[in-house]
């Protein structure tokens, strides 16, 4: 008798851009292989490259919980999140979501931890990964931008009016409830929507929410990968796109009616 299709259970969704040459598919393929609970949503960002049919060969590999949404044009890596992501929420029924880098600088099976650990605590909204340095975990992060990020960290913090302790990680799951209010417009800034994320959460639920609803996962493993790192005119924008944030959300927010989440 044919085996049928285990339930997907979880989603992933893996922005990918001109990722030809150096897409893991082999730990990809493994990954999905061993998890076929984990619905693998692979989004071409407009790739100048031949990364669509790598894609598409992957999905091949996988039929059953791989899936490929393409973007015919390059939006950036907060735009092809967002679009996978309400590309899963219409078309797949599983209550966690989330994304993850196709570098994999967070391993996958760190994102089904966090998956499967998200769902012992129901009352939570989100979790979110945190690279945080301490004993027994193997984070290499490259120190050489540390006093602009401690910088840039401190005045998230501000914005943000909570104790987060790593806000850019590129891996984070949300309850689908939540996915609706998070994605359903593109991000103002293209290097801290992850904040803007919390921003969004915080201005539709409040600042409770926030900080009771979302849950920092010490990650045991993070690399630092080679070419995406932030370059310095990169950089020079984002106290810019701070303020742009603060403006939009932090002064809105004042006028603006909560809701209870859920």
């Amino acid at each position: 008798m044919k085996n049928e299709p285990t339930e997907l259970k979880y989603a992933v969704i893996v922005p990918c851009y001109n990722e030809e040459k150096r897409f893991p598919f082999q730990q990809f393929l493994a990954f999905a292989k061993a998890e076929p609970s984990m619905l693998i949503c692979l989004v071409n960002d407009g790739s100048k490259d031949r990364t669509l049919s790598v894609l598409k060969g992957f999905q091949v590999e996988s039929p059953n919980n791989v899936c490929v949404f393409d973007m015919p044009q390059n939006g950036g890596k907060s735009e092809a999140v967002r679009q996978g992501m309400l590309y899963v929420l219409e078309n797949y029924n599983m209550n966690l979501l989330g994304f993850l880098d196709a570098d994999l600088a967070t391993l996958p099976e760190e994102y089904m931890a966090m998956a499967k650990h998200k769902e012992t605590m129901p009352h939570i909204a989100g979790i979110v990964g945190s690279r945080i340095q301490r004993l027994g975990a193997n984070i290499q992060r490259d120190d050489n931008r540390s006093l602009l990020s401690s910088i840039v960290k401190k005045f998230i913090k501000k914005i943000l009016r909570t104790d987060f302790q790593d806000t850019q990680c590129g891996a984070k799951i949300f309850h689908r409830l939540l996915i609706p209010f998070i994605f359903n417009k593109p991000f103002m800034t293209p290097w801290l929507f992850d904040v803007e994320i919390f921003l969004r959460i915080q201005k539709k639920f409040g600042k409770s929410t926030l900080q009771n609803g979302i849950l920092e996962y010490p990650l045991m493993h993070w690399t630092e990968v080679g070419g995406s790192k932030l370059n310095w005119k990169h950089s020079i924008k984002i106290p810019f796109q701070l303020l742009t944030l603060y403006r939009k959300y932090i002064v809105a927010a004042l006028f603006t009616k909560k809701i209870k989440f859920g």
